[in-house]
């Protein structure tokens, strides 16, 4: 991995991009997963993914096994998804838990909130407890978790500050907007697997300088020059002064989110929350994309549209669904060019317009800074 990463430390004007190792080598992409993935607040889904008490959601989270499950007391923990006696995985698939989450080794149990509930035969055949088992010390381990606008963040280090910290200006930013989410339903989750880097994934959506070209229906009704770039401590991306809410044949349009500020009637702001959760707030749908890295050069982007109504009209959704799903389909060649243009020795990691990449070389000031180069 190069260990001089200045060059994406300067200001814009003089700044070059992340080097291609970033893109290309397995050693930085797994120094990256430590520092960046792993060494703070991550996303690893959604809410909506555990709706109900007793269920429960498998995730493999760059290798490492979790588990997302909503307790009967409806609270939603993540856990290592790894039996404290032998490292068996405990759910290999979604399901519903009804009574313990039991290992399908040796039957050790555990109760919804962690702990070790049963140790059958532990200590010989009709023996349940044995000298040096203590069940209050082998509970699952519980893994730092957050839930904002329905996404799980999850510390896998531990060592992070609290999310309301680490994101106060992002929280702060978007107070006005707050609002329950609900989820649209199946409908309103599609998965696209891209042929790149995770980061390129944030790079691309976090920036509106490729609308004309790569958009050019959506740049139609919403220009480039109605755009705006957003550059703060631990996100970025793009806003717009001209949002167009979408109609049925009849003229019919989503309700609003309760108390929408009169700022944001006519305005929408698409973020990237580093490291890999992307955000989108309008008045009547927002949207969540969760990218799971799935290798130095594949990525697995998790797409979910949300309502201000848990029963909104479904054939408006789906035609929600099909516009999102078109623009996040065009900027597949995108990010898949980007990623084999990246191979070879050639490129220095490119250089950024002053007026119109903030957005990304903020991004890439800020995996340089937590990689420490």
């Amino acid at each position: 991995m190069p260990d001089d990463l200045s060059a994406v430390l300067r200001p814009i004007e003089a700044a070059q991009g992340l080097p291609n190792a970033h893109y290309t080598c397995e050693e930085t992409h797994a120094a990256e997963r430590d520092a960046l993935l792993w060494g703070g607040w991550a996303g690893i889904g959604v809410g909506a993914d555990v709706p109900e008490p007793g269920d429960a959601g498998p995730v493999d989270f760059l290798g490492l096994p979790l588990l997302m499950l909503r307790g009967r007391d409806g609270v939603l923990r993540v856990f290592r998804n790894t039996c404290r006696h032998r490292g068996m995985i405990l759910v290999d698939a979604p399901r519903k838990v009804e009574g313990a989450i039991r290992c399908p080794y040796h039957s050790w149990c555990y109760a919804h909130d962690g702990r070790l509930v049963a140790t059958p035969h532990v200590g010989g055949p009709g023996m349940n407890r044995a000298e040096g088992i203590v069940n209050d010390d082998l509970g699952l381990v519980e893994v730092a978790s957050h839930i904002w606008r329905d996404v799980v963040f999850v510390d896998v280090s531990g060592t992070a500050r609290p999310f309301e910290e680490v994101h106060a200006e992002l929280l702060s930013r978007w107070a006005d907007v707050e609002a329950p989410l609900h989820h649209g339903g199946e409908g309103s989750r599609f998965t696209l697997e891209v042929a790149c880097n995770w980061k390129l994934a944030v790079e691309n959506f976090c920036e509106s300088y490729h609308l004309p070209w790569v958009h050019p229906g959506l740049n139609s009704y919403s220009r480039l020059e109605d755009h705006y770039n957003i550059e703060a401590a631990g996100f970025s991306g793009q806003g717009s002064t001209l949002y167009r809410q979408i109609r049925g044949a009849n003229g019919e349009t989503f309700p609003d989110f309760p108390d929408w500020p009169e700022s944001w009637q006519e305005g929408a702001e698409y973020i990237a929350v580093y490291p890999n959760v992307l955000m989108g707030a309008q008045r009547d749908h927002a949207f969540a994309i969760v990218l799971e890295p799935t290798g130095l050069a594949t990525t697995r982007e998790h797409i979910h549209l949300y309502y201000a109504t848990p029963e909104t009209d479904a054939g408006l959704r789906a035609k929600n669904t099909a516009q999102w799903r078109e623009v996040f389909e065009e900027d597949v060649f995108v990010v898949e060019g980007m990623q084999r243009g990246r191979v070879g020795p050639g490129f220095d990691g490119g250089r950024f317009s002053p007026a119109m990449d903030g957005p990304t070389h903020r991004f890439h000031q800020w995996v340089a800074t937590r990689l420490g180069r």
